[in-house]
C-alpha cells in the first residue's frame, strides 16, 4: 500500500487486516521513529554483545549494566538491556545445582554450635562476619580437588582460600592461617565465623583453633543451605566462570582459581554493593 498507493482501497484493506484507518495512518507516520529506535537498538546490541561475548555468555543484564558503566562509561537502563537481550536472543547461561557428596559422619566428640548468625550476613562492617565452606572441584578426566574459602559477609570479598587434593583437616587449618596472615586483616572484637555442620567445623581441634584466634563460631542448621547462602552462591558463580573440565592438571586448576579470585574481588561489579566491586565496597564501608 505504501508503494502503490491504492487510496480508494485503504478502508477495504484495513477491514481485512482488522485495524482502524486511524491506526494504520498512525503506524505509517511513525515509520521514521521506528527506524530510529531500530538503529539505536542495533547500536546498543553491539555494546551488549561485546560484553556478553567477552564473558562467554555468563553475565546477565545487571552485570552487563555495571560493566559498561564502569568500563565504557555508558549508562543504560537494565530493563532496556533485558529487552535487547531478549530481542536478539542473548540468553545467559544459568547455573544448575550440582549436589555434593555427603561428608563422613562426625564422631561423638564433635560438637555443633548454635546458629548465632541467623542469616544476618551483612552487618555493614568489614571483617565482622566471616563465612566459610568447602566445595568439590572436578577437573580433567574425573579428577577431584577440594577448595576451602572464607568470605567477608559485608563486602563479599574472598579473604582467604586453599586448594587441596585431600580432605584432611589441614584444608581448613591452612585457610585460617592464610586469613590471619593477611596484613589488612584486623579481627573485629565481635568477629563471627559461620559454617555448615561439616565434619571439619565440628572437629574439636578446629573449634579450639578458632577460639585461640579470638573468633566466635556459628553454624547453619542441619541440612539448611540457606543459612550459608552467600558462600554457596559464590561457589556456584565460580563454577559458572571457570571451565574446570578444560584444566588438565591441578596446577591449571590453581591458576584458574587464582585468576577468578582476582577478578571477583577487584573487577566483578555487584548490584547490591552499590554497583561496586567487593574491594571497592570495602573501601567505601571503611571511609563511611
Amino acid at each position: 500500500m505504501r508503494t502503490h498507493g491504492f487510496p480508494h482501497l485503504i478502508q477495504y484493506f484495513c477491514a481485512i487486516a482488522k485495524v482502524s484507518r486511524s491506526g494504520y495512518y498512525n503506524w505509517l507516520n511513525a515509520e521514521d521513529a521506528r527506524q530510529k529506535r531500530e538503529r539505536k537498538d542495533e547500536a546498543d546490541y553491539e555494546t551488549i554483545k561485546k560484553v556478553f561475548d567477552k564473558h562467554q555468555g555468563k553475565v546477565g543484564a545487571l552485570q552487563i549494566k555495571m560493566i559498561i558503566e564502569n568500563t565504557e562509561h555508558i549508562v543504560m537502563n537494565h530493563k532496556r538491556i533485558r529487552r535487547i537481550m531478549k530481542k536478539y536472543n542473548l540468553v545467559c547461561k544459568i547455573r544448575r545445582i550440582n549436589p555434593y557428596k555427603q561428608m563422613a559422619q562426625a564422631t561423638k566428640e564433635h560438637q555443633t554450635c548454635e546458629n548465632k548468625l541467623e542469616r544476618h550476613f551483612d552487618h555493614q562492617e568489614p571483617q565482622r562476619v566471616l563465612l566459610t565452606d568447602i566445595t568439590y572441584i572436578y577437573y580433567a578426566k574425573g579428577q577431584k580437588a577440594y577448595l576451602s574459602a572464607i568470605k567477608d559477609g559485608a563486602t563479599r570479598e574472598i579473604l582467604a582460600y586453599y586448594l587441596s587434593t585431600s580432605l584432611q583437616m589441614d584444608l581448613v587449618y591452612t585457610t585460617l592461617d592464610k586469613l590471619m596472615a593477611r596484613e589488612d586483616f584486623i579481627s573485629h572484637p565481635d568477629c563471627l565465623i559461620h559454617s555448615d555442620q561439616g565434619v571439619h567445623y565440628t572437629h574439636p581441634e578446629f573449634q579450639k583453633k578458632v577460639r585461640e584466634l579470638g573468633l566466635d563460631q556459628s553454624m547453619s542448621r542441619r541440612g539448611n543451605c540457606w543459612d550459608n547462602a552467600p558462600m554457596e552462591s559464590f561457589f556456584g558463580h565460580m563454577k559458572d566462570g571457570i571451565d574446570f573440565k578444560a584444566c588438565a592438571s591441578l596446577a591449571d586448576v590453581e591458576q584458574a582459581i587464582e585468576a577468578y579470585m582476582e577478578y571477583y574481588n577487584n573487577n566483578r561489579y555487584q548490584w547490591s554493593l552499590k554497583k561496586m566491586t567487593p574491594a571497592q565496597y570495602r573501601g567505601h564501608l571503611i571511609a563511611a
